[in-house]
Order: C-alpha cells, then structure tokens, then sequence
C-alpha cells in the first residue's frame, strides 16, 4: 500500500490581481516533484474555517492557468479573518477562529500553509503564525506597496493597463483639445500612478507622497497651452490627498474593513474645468486593473515567488515570506516584512525623471527642480 504523501496549502486572500494563478500552478508543479501533495482552500483564509472549503490541486487541473487572471481558489479582501483597517491599526483575530484553521490544518495533515497576500493578508497569516500554524508567505499587490520586496507580482500588469488607457486618452484628448483626468489605484502610494504616467506620457501625476495644489496643476496646463499644446492628460493616485490633506471616500470604513477610496478624478477634472473654463473629463479605471491575464514579467515573479514557497516549505522556513531583491529571489520574515511601507520617494530617480521631461507634479515650482539642489543651470556640480 503507497504512503500517503505529505500536503502544502494554498490559499489565495485580498484584492485578486493577474499572477496569483501563476504561483499556485508553480507551486502545485514544484510541489509534486519533491514529492507533496497540494490543497487549496477557497475564498482566503475563510476556506480554514470551513473544512469543506477545498479542492486538491495537482499538475493536471491546474495546467493552463499561468496566463490566466483571478485565481481559481477565490479571494475575499473582508470577513471574520480580517485584520487590518486603515493604515497603521491592526485587529486581533477571534482566538475561536484561529483555534478553527488550527483544527483543518492537522485534519487535512498539511505540513506548511503557502499564504497569498498583502500587507493585510499577511497580518493574518502573522497571527496564524504565532497561533502555531506552519506558515510561508507570498507578497500580491498591485500597489508594490511592500517594502520588503522591490516589486510585487500584478503590479507590472496593472501599469501596463493604465499606460494602455493613457495612450488611448491621448489621441481623443488630443483630438477634442481637452483635459483629460484618469484615476488609478493606490492607496497609500503612488507607483502606478507614476509609473504611469511616465509610461503614458502623462503630463500632470498627483501622488500620496507629493502635496500638491489646484493653482499648480492649473499652472501646468497653462503654460502648455502657452507651448502651442491644447491638450493635458492628468494622472491621479486614489489615495492622493486633496490641498486640504483630505481623502476622498467612495464608502466609509466598517469596524473590520478599511475605508474604500474613489472619487478624487471627478474631483480634480471639476474644481480645474471651473478654473480654466476648459472641458476636462474623468476615467476611473477601477477594477479593470486587477484583471485580465499577467504581463511576462507578472508570470514570471509569480512562478519565482511559487516555486520558492515551496522550497521554504520543503526546508522548514516557516515565518518567512519570499521576496524579489534583483537579481535574486530570496526572503525575510513575515513580521518584518509587514512593517514597513513601500512609498515613491520625492526625491528619487523616477520621480526626478518625470520632473526633467516637464512632468508636473502639482508641487511648488521651488519644488520642481529636476536634480535637485546640488546642479547647477549649467549642468556642473555647484560648489
């Protein structure tokens, strides 16, 4: 009679976004070849609650998933495992429930639980954790807002989708000379927008990390209109505080669940067609940029990311989450990797880029120098 052999869990929680198909069939495949059997749980963490909320994953019905977006084990970004709202405010989970998770974990004899998250999903799986359950962790988000990491899987493919949107704005809003306002994710910060925005050729990138006024954006779209140009594409981060340091909330916070941005476009195209007496129109891409399939850079962090999951499984690295620092795929622990936010820097390359283009960023103009203070106008280093 053959042995049964040992299990490692999936599962899959938070906002879905293109590659999270990606690491579970790398990990399902990497899996079976050092000899483990895999189980997804479905809908998060709330397939561990439930004992019937699984399916067995194998190299067979997962082939042909890599290039497709959503994940096959479901998501859920709210419900009784939720434990983060807001920024900086964590919320201990039921012991119950944990106690729960605890009990379908050794029912099913899954010997390391592979945890697909962000920075809220990963709290979790922190607590999960340190209620003695044998965790690795995956970083998703396509805000690339982990700081452990240099870049997160789905966030490359949520860049091209916006990039894709700003090149199609261009041509009619070049066409009807209009402003043209496209709002993209980013709660706390600003990599898509930026990225963006300097891929698209934006002209204006409002960002979290960069106070900005009305009169500068105006001033920006003035002075192209001066330049002979009649058109101005802005980008603007949803997380992107109004002057008056305010955000604007689609819906507001629960006791388990964050407050859910949206809204700041419509904002900004309004207050600048007032003030310019110029038509100024909104896209609020929305969701489309968690859908759709993977870019190749997406499948191929995700599979890296999978794969190495595994092997940390494999080797009894429990605690540990996997992240990319270039050119290597290596890890930090889960603790530390939570604790620190990924935010654009004012200051640094990209952000100079787009200022030596003429790119805006609705900041004083004594902000605005490209390279900062230490070059001078004619190009040598000051003194």
């Amino acid at each position: 009679m053959t042995a049964r052999r040992p299990s490692i869990g999936i599962l899959t929680s938070g906002g879905d976004c293109p590659g999270l198909n990606a690491v579970i069939r790398a990990a399902v495949k990497t899996a079976d070849r050092l000899g483990y059997d895999c189980v997804g749980f479905l809908r998060g963490f709330e397939g561990l609650a439930d004992p019937v909320a699984y399916m067995p994953l194998n190299p067979r019905n997962t082939a042909g998933i890599l290039l497709q977006g959503g994940t096959i084990l479901g998501s859920t970004n709210k419900g009784r495992f939720s434990a983060t709202v807001g920024e900086d405010r964590r919320l201990s989970i039921d012991r119950g429930l944990l106690d729960e998770a605890a009990t379908t974990i050794r029912q099913l004899s899954v010997c390391g639980l592979i945890c697909v998250g962000g920075d809220g999903s990963l709290a979790i799986a922190q607590q999960l954790l340190e209620h003695g359950l044998p965790v690795v962790g995956v970083p998703k988000t396509i805000d690339n807002d982990l700081g452990a990491t240099a870049f997160t899987f789905g966030f490359d493919s949520a860049v091209a989708c916006a990039t894709d949107a700003l090149d199609r704005l261009h041509t009619t809003a070049a066409s009807h000379e209009r402003i043209m306002v496209l709002e993209v994710m980013g709660r706390h910060a600003g990599w898509i927008a930026l990225h963006a925005g300097i891929a698209g050729g934006g002209d204006v990138i409002l960002l979290p990390e960069i106070d900005w006024t009305f009169d500068n954006v105006c001033r920006t779209v003035v002075q192209r209109e001066a330049e002979g140009k009649r058109f101005t594409l802005i980008v603007v981060a949803e997380g992107a505080r109004m002057p008056d340091g305010g955000l604007v909330h689609a819906a507001a916070a629960t006791d388990r669940q964050q407050v859910r941005l949206g809204g700041i476009g419509e904002l900004v195209a309004a207050e600048v067609s007032r003030r310019l007496r110029r038509e100024a129109r909104t896209v609020v891409l929305g969701h489309l940029q968690r859908g759709g399939p993977p870019t190749p850079f997406d499948r191929m962090l995700a599979t890296e990311f999978g794969a190495h999951a595994v092997r940390l499984v494999h080797e009894g690295r429990f605690g540990e989450m996997v992240c990319y620092r270039p050119p290597d795929i290596t890890s930090v622990p889960i603790a530390a990797a939570i604790r620190e936010l990924s935010r654009v820097d004012p200051r640094g390359s990209a952000v100079q880029a787009a200022r030596a283009l003429g790119i805006g960023f609705g900041d004083a103009p004594d902000q605005a120098s490209p390279f900062g203070p230490h070059c001078s106008s004619g190009g040598a280093p000051s003194a």
